[in-house]
């Protein structure tokens, strides 16, 4: 069930780095679904993208969206879902806040290597602001404690590896 506020324990999760999936609605009300990068900072997600993507012309055209970062360790799945109001940010506060999601991904050397980072500059022109206005979270293993009596997750053979 939604809530409006983030469970404490999971900031932690939102600040990992971590691929998200970032869900968009096309103009025929179809969910177009894209991995991303993100960051987390003062209660908003900030994903960096193309003005040409069909992310940033659904957000442009219909302002909601949600994000969803999880960990899929078998047995230790968890995960948490943003939604809400989404908004496209351009100019030099959309190249330092792109700067700085591309820096949590990439390393010094791949920044400052002039067939990298000046690409993913180039590319990413904007960046899209998901303010959340609810918040999904889940996690295995506590629904494993309180409700299986950890037999899942304790019982060899129970869970399957994941491909």
């Amino acid at each position: 069930m939604p809530t409006q506020t983030l469970d404490p324990a999971l900031p932690e999760l939102m600040r990992g780095r971590y691929i998200a999936t970032l869900g968009t609605e096309n103009a025929d009300g179809t969910i177009h679904l894209t991995a991303v990068w993100y960051l987390f900072e003062s209660g908003c997600l900030y994903v960096a993208t193309s003005s040409k993507s069909r992310k940033a012309r659904n957000v442009a055209a219909r302002p909601k969206a949600s994000l969803m970062v999880d960990v899929r360790k078998p047995g230790a799945e968890r995960g948490v879902t943003a939604a809400g109001r989404v908004e496209l940010i351009s100019g030099e506060q959309s190249q330092e806040m792109n700067r700085r999601i591309h820096s949590r991904y990439m390393s010094a050397g791949a920044m400052s290597d002039p067939h990298i980072g000046p690409v993913f500059a180039s590319f990413d022109d904007v960046t899209i602001r998901l303010t959340p206005e609810s918040w999904i979270t889940w996690d295995m293993a506590v629904l494993d404690a309180q409700a299986l009596g950890g037999r899942l997750g304790g019982t060899p053979g129970y869970l399957l590896p994941l491909d």
